[in-house]
């Protein structure tokens, strides 16, 4: 057995760094649409056990054949890990998957513009970074777009019912991932594969405990070949994959710069709802989408030799 992973982080060109955030964003974008697809015939809890149990097994043998034998990480990296398996594995995908019970794929995307703002305002708090008068005018327009978004436009409704459920879940879900974020900076200096296959296993673990009340209810249950391939999408390509690239990112060019390119998974999940589920763009989602990439790019403004040495010293 391998002892704590201090190999030094080997870094790709920029531009295949954002190709990669570019595919994430992609991966992503597809995971509300198998996410919708397993909606009405597997319950969330089993569908994030499904999901994580192949990304567990996919990311266990890669890091194993990696290393030649299994890495044991220090007690406070573990600690970080498991508050990032419990928050933006566990929770975080009962919100997501539960969610899109109630709303359209496309729409609960949306909710993911709100993320970005969000954790640089955590990162404000907590880490004491100084924003900007632009950088708060970023976080106001975000949260005018996300506000068009839930209101579908119509300001009114916020007080009659338009604020339902499922949006109260994807706003959980969003504020699970801010903190998710937040703590890759705190497991360095962890490879991004082995941060990413602790989380998925401790968020695996919490899974798994939290669904002994619904064991029985489950055996009933039959899961369809598209049902599987749709948790394979999610666990191959929307975990593995996009989990491991994105801790890449904030490795190299830091949380602020990485997190805006989650700006572009509303946009592609709209993109595939209206093509593979004929779901309606309306003029809300498109004026909303707008409002929040404006703003998140505001937000994120920051001079990039100050936000690549911050993260060197952390």
């Amino acid at each position: 057995m391998s002892s704590v992973d201090r190999s030094p982080l080997i870094r790709a060109p920029q531009w295949q760094l954002y190709l990669k955030l570019i595919a994430v964003a992609f991966f992503w974008g597809g995971t509300f649409i198998a996410g919708r697809h397993l909606a009405p015939d597997v319950p969330p809890h089993l569908a994030a056990i499904g999901r994580f149990g192949i990304a567990a097994i996919l990311l266990v043998i890669l890091v194993v054949r990696k290393h030649a034998g299994w890495v044991w990480i220090s007690p406070s990296q573990l600690l970080y890990t498991a508050i990032m398996g419990f928050t933006g594995i566990c929770i975080y995908n009962l919100f997501f998957l539960g969610a899109l019970n109630y709303i359209e794929a496309g729409r609960s995307a949306l909710f993911v513009s709100l993320s970005p703002v969000m954790t640089v305002v955590a990162a404000a708090i907590i880490f004491k970074e100084k924003l900007s008068k632009l950088n708060y005018f970023g976080v106001l327009l975000a949260f005018l777009g996300t506000i068009i978004v839930v209101s579908r436009g119509q300001f009114s409704s916020l007080l009659d019912g338009a604020f339902g459920q499922g949006e109260a879940m994807m706003s959980g879900a969003v504020c699970c991932w801010v903190i998710y974020t937040l703590c890759i900076r705190k497991v360095a200096p962890l490879s991004a594969q082995l941060t990413t296959t602790y989380a998925i296993l401790w968020g695996l673990l919490f899974l798994l405990v939290s669904a002994i009340p619904q064991l029985e209810s489950w055996q009933a249950i039959h899961i369809s070949t598209m049902n599987w391939l749709a948790m394979l999408y999610l666990g191959a390509l929307g975990t593995v994959l996009a989990f491991v690239w994105y801790a890449q990112g904030i490795e190299q060019i830091g949380a602020s710069r990485t997190v805006i390119f989650n700006n572009l998974v509303p946009c592609f999940a709209v993109i595939l709802s209206f093509f593979l589920l004929k779901e309606t763009v309306t003029w809300a989602m498109l004026l909303g989408g707008i409002f929040c990439f404006a703003g998140v790019i505001l937000t994120n403004k920051k001079a990039k030799s100050g936000s690549t040495v911050q993260h060197q010293q952390e």
